[in-house]
């Protein structure tokens, strides 16, 4: 027996109603975003904008969020090439964004973006300096790097709960 998937209303009408969600309602399945996107072109399909973008507008949460639909989401790079080609100018991975945002507070982010958030929280950037390229930069004569506000920076990330979000996906 085949399951159905389940529409939840509210999910696409969350989707919908942002700011950005409301592009949503324009796209008319062409495939010209999956056509165009690298990923979907060096997974074979495995990934593919246009099926995440009609789960969504259709409101198939259960098809987009879980563990086993990690690639749905993560997939894409925001290389922004789907955004460009979209005939109808559909904000594609703006919409991504807000899938991904809400994959985050459900607590199913990849294992690598939580730790590269780990990283900026911890360091106040994504790749800490090395010993080597300071070196390297000064054997050039190139000025030094200088540290993050790593005060600021963490202030910042606080105030959008990212460490509760870190912690809720460990």
């Amino acid at each position: 027996m085949i399951k159905m998937a389940t529409i939840d209303f509210d999910f696409r009408n969350q989707i919908i109603q942002s700011d950005i969600g409301s592009t949503l309602a324009y796209c008319y399945q062409c495939a010209t975003c999956s056509g165009a996107c690298p990923v979907a072109q060096v997974t074979n399909g495995r990934y593919n904008p246009r099926r995440l973008i009609l789960d969504a507008l259709l409101g198939l949460k259960e098809k987009i969020f879980g563990k086993e639909n990690a690639f749905n989401i993560w997939g894409c790079t925001v290389c922004d090439t789907c955004d460009e080609v979209c005939p109808q100018k559909v904000e594609l991975t703006e919409i991504f964004t807000i899938l991904k945002n809400m994959s985050v507070e459900r607590g199913e982010a990849p294992e690598y973006y939580s730790m590269q958030a780990s990283t900026i929280l911890e360091n106040g950037k994504a790749i800490p300096m090395q010993p080597a390229i300071e070196r390297r930069r000064e054997q050039l004569n190139l000025p030094p790097i200088l540290p993050p506000n790593l005060e600021e920076i963490q202030k910042l990330l606080e105030a959008t709960k990212l460490s509760d979000k870190i912690k809720k996906e460990e």
